[in-house]
């Protein structure tokens, strides 16, 4: 059976199940739908010499003065409509298997698909103005660096050879030079900008917070999060410290209050000892660089195992990302990729979030069949859904994050990026 074949037939089943479930009542609408295919690059040194291929075969690395553009695990509001600035994540899963893959961010232009046209395709935008752009070059990005050695450690692009190894390739010259920051550096889940422009990106291998300014240049050394460790925390590499935090673990979802004074960080994984199947919600205040002594807990849905993404609302309210890891190619795994709401207004120190579903991404409706599968029902089975953005009282940005080259999410190989325009049934606010 063909992949393409398989792939149609797992469809069906997910829609017929889709059917079967007691969510009958759909009430969100897709009413946008655009693509990014999966090989997408942009200029930069050779990246994925560390990377595993795809179990599929297709786009094998290295890739040779390339860069991948994906995948995106974070979204803000760009310079114009319909321009958003996307978080690219550490690479290819992994500190040794990123080692040349480049932490950036690009502005991208979204053509929506919709019930009155547009091509649902992607481009490159210029990152300040939101101008479309023949290529992702220069202009359409921001790359972070350690150029002014804020970080008071050594960093992938201070070897000669990667990972100091001597028998490894050599360093790119321009990232020795520049001292671009690498997926062997950190492990970037979400951003936000504050009122100076400056932006802080939440980091998994600490977890840490990282300050830059507008060009994405480091301004101080990485903040921890007090008593929480990651296997790859500089505390518990230098064995000073002891993991109590899952690796891959860390700030998958940071908001920024709507008075822009805190950020509110999520941690994906439980800390140990924490009660089953609850996260971390801590506050930083922008203002004294430090953590809240006070922090909530959110309590993962049954189904869930992960969240991907956190928005504010307002001062007490969030939208919250959550999935597990199936897709279209795992059977034995239905995907669960859901949004919800959630709410700490009254709850005491240490408390559970008051939460309730919103969105379904498993169901929503598609009248117009914007993707083109035949279907009026649309699923969004991806691994890893990892951008959510409130465009306004109504209408939410989704987007999974690919996990160039690998994937699976709707067919045996590597996974495009889709993004989606949901209208909900009734105002946020």
């Amino acid at each position: 059976m063909s992949a393409g074949t398989q792939g149609r037939l797992l469809r069906r089943t997910f829609l017929l199940l889709a059917a079967c479930l007691p969510f009958a009542a759909l009430g969100q609408t897709l009413t946008g739908w655009a693509r990014m295919p999966a090989a997408t690059f942009a200029d930069g040194p050779t990246s994925g010499r560390f990377a595993a291929p795809n179990p599929w075969g297709t786009h094998p690395p290295p890739y040779a003065d390339r860069q991948p553009v994906q995948g995106f695990s974070a979204v803000l509001p760009g310079p114009r409509p319909d321009v958003f600035h996307f978080l690219v994540d550490n690479g290819f899963g992994g500190r040794d298997n990123s080692r040349d893959a480049l932490l950036r961010a690009y502005a991208v232009r979204i053509d929506w698909r919709s019930a009155t046209g547009g091509s649902g395709r992607v481009r490159p935008a210029d990152w300040r103005s939101g101008a479309v752009l023949p290529d992702f070059g220069p202009r359409s990005r921001i790359e972070l660096d350690d150029a002014q050695h804020r970080l008071g450690r050594t960093i992938e692009a201070d070897h000669a050879h990667h990972g100091g190894d001597p028998a490894q390739a050599a360093v790119a010259p321009e990232l020795r030079t520049r001292r671009w920051l690498t997926g062997a550096d950190f492990d970037l889940e979400s951003f936000q900008r504050d009122a100076r422009g400056h932006f802080w990106f939440g980091d998994e291998f600490g977890p840490y917070l990282l300050h830059a300014d507008a060009r994405g240049r480091l301004l101080g050394p990485p903040i921890p999060l007090p008593g929480v460790y990651s296997p790859q925390h500089g505390e518990v590499v230098a064995g000073r410290a002891r993991a109590n935090l899952p690796a891959s673990g860390g700030f998958e979802g940071m908001a920024i209050s709507p008075d822009g004074r805190k950020l509110h960080t999520l941690l994906e994984r439980p800390v140990e000892g924490d009660p089953e199947g609850t996260l971390r919600l801590n506050r930083f205040d922008l203002e004294r660089r430090a953590y809240d002594t006070v922090f909530f807990r959110y309590r993962l849905h049954p189904q869930g195992t992960h969240i991907g993404d956190l928005v504010a609302l307002d001062a007490t309210r969030f939208l919250v990302l959550e999935r597990n890891a199936g897709t279209a190619t795992t059977p034995d795994l239905p995907p669960f990729k859901r949004v919800f709401l959630v709410d700490l207004a009254g709850v005491p120190e240490g408390g559970e979030l008051h939460k309730r579903e919103l969105v379904d991404l498993m169901r929503l409706d598609d009248p117009h069949d914007l993707d083109g599968d035949g279907a009026t029902v649309f699923t969004f089975p991806y691994v890893t859904i990892e951008n959510l953005l409130l465009l306004d009282a109504r209408t939410l940005l989704v987007a999974n994050d690919n996990n160039f080259p690998y994937g699976g999410g709707r067919r045996a190989a590597a996974d495009d990026t889709e993004f989606l325009r949901i209208r909900l049934p009734e105002p946020l606010f």
